[in-house]
């Protein structure tokens, strides 16, 4: 591949210095003028951007599992020529990625304090795989701080999911769906009291069922959280996690500086306020509702409401406690977790590389590029990203040939 650029590289010089001879005011030099800057560009994008990604992972077996059955964490990650910048990525993956059609089944199940949990279920009863309901491997996707079963990122979880044959379940946080809040709690990263009822809920529907599951952002940070907090004691052989927010210290911080804070924290924050508006009635029960929504930042937001909801005594407890790298040492099932190191959400110094070598359960993915639930591929990125690339192989890896982790 070096040898075939160099020799484009070549006969494009050559092709500049005959077009530079048709005249300084001849249309040869607009033209070389542009050929010259996509060459610089071309060779830039090849030797600064395009990459592969570092795997790291202390566990070789895991390594070797990874590299046969999931080899596109080993593969040059080419992002999109014209928006690969991190920033540009988390922007536009939104508008430029398509929408699946996807079929839900509804159902809310109850919780122990009165409330109540919206799960919405694409049961796939068209496997050709698995036409047998009771052991088909079934997926539960948990989407963002304030996303829902129709993100464009779950839709196109479940669309590579179909493909397999397997099935899956959306874990939509209390009150996000659309459903109404019967107690005055929502929900954090930090409390895994509603993940922990819903695994088990969909493993008693479905015992004979192989059961994994897959975060995104704030769902990834849950879902570790939960996993660091059970070790081995849980139906779920394996995890995927994308884009989660390793130290939330870390990730308030980026967020806050000047030029993050106008493209994603004020926004972030009104997504917020947004969704517990509609519940008004039933939160003013306990929070000054006022103060809340006049909250201009996460930090803000979380001080005022979540913090003081989960009973922290100050908004550093709650951090603390929902930063998944505290917890990551005591993961007990095999995790896979893809970040970006140019991420503003989880900035690359914060991602816990060194803690992940301690623990032979974990692999982390770390791409040069792709900011938050990026990943946009290809000249233009609308079917399919890198990121639904490693999940669909990673979860068909686990599912088909997990038992060979340890073998190998």
């Amino acid at each position: 591949c070096a040898m075939d650029w160099q020799v484009l590289t070549r006969e494009l010089s050559l092709y500049l210095e005959s077009q530079v001879r048709v005249g300084l005011f001849g249309s040869g030099v607009g033209l070389s003028l542009v050929l010259g800057f996509g060459v610089a560009y071309a060779c830039y994008y090849l030797s600064s951007i395009a990459k592969k990604p570092q795997l790291v992972a202390s566990n070789d077996r895991f390594c070797r599992f990874l590299e046969e059955y999931c080899p596109v964490v080993t593969e040059t990650y080419y992002p999109t020529i014209w928006c690969w910048e991190g920033r540009v990525q988390t922007l536009l993956r939104p508008f430029i990625t398509s929408r699946p059609q996807v079929q839900y089944r509804n159902e809310l199940i109850k919780t122990a304090d009165g409330g109540q949990i919206s799960l919405d279920w694409f049961d796939n009863n068209d496997s050709l795989y698995y036409p047998d309901a009771s052991t088909r491997p079934t997926v539960l996707l948990l989407p963002g701080l304030t996303g829902t079963s129709k993100e464009s990122y779950i839709l196109h979880m479940i669309h590579q999911s179909e493909t397999l044959g397997y099935r899956c379940v959306v874990f939509n946080n209390r009150g996000i769906a659309g459903e109404d809040l019967l107690t005055p709690r929502t929900y954090c990263a930090a409390n895994t009291e509603d993940l922990e009822a819903v695994i088990h809920h969909v493993h008693s529907l479905h015992p004979s069922a192989p059961f994994m599951a897959a975060g995104v952002s704030m769902g990834g940070m849950l879902l570790l959280n939960y996993l660091g907090k059970t070790g081995r004691d849980t139906p779920l052989m394996a995890a995927a996690i994308f884009s989660a927010g390793w130290n939330v210290f870390e990730s308030v911080e980026s967020l806050e500086k000047p030029l993050n804070w106008l493209l994603f924290n004020y926004y972030l924050t009104t997504c917020l306020q947004s969704s517990i508006s509609r519940h008004r009635q039933m939160l003013e029960k306990l929070f000054d509702m006022d103060l809340v929504m006049k909250a201009r930042t996460v930090r803000e937001f979380d001080k005022q409401f979540t913090s003081v909801m989960f009973g922290y005594r100050t908004i550093d407890d709650y951090y603390e406690d929902a930063s998944p790298c505290r917890k990551l040492k005591s993961v007990g099932i095999p995790v896979l977790c893809l970040n970006s190191v140019d991420d503003v959400f989880s900035p690359g110094h914060a991602i816990p590389v060194e803690t992940a070598k301690q623990n032979a359960n974990v692999a982390l993915v770390l791409t040069s590029c792709g900011g938050h639930i990026g990943f946009l591929e290809g000249i233009w990125p609308r079917k399919c990203t890198y990121m639904d690339r490693v999940f669909k192989q990673f979860v068909q890896a686990m599912f088909e040939h997990g038992n060979k982790i340890f073998s190998m």
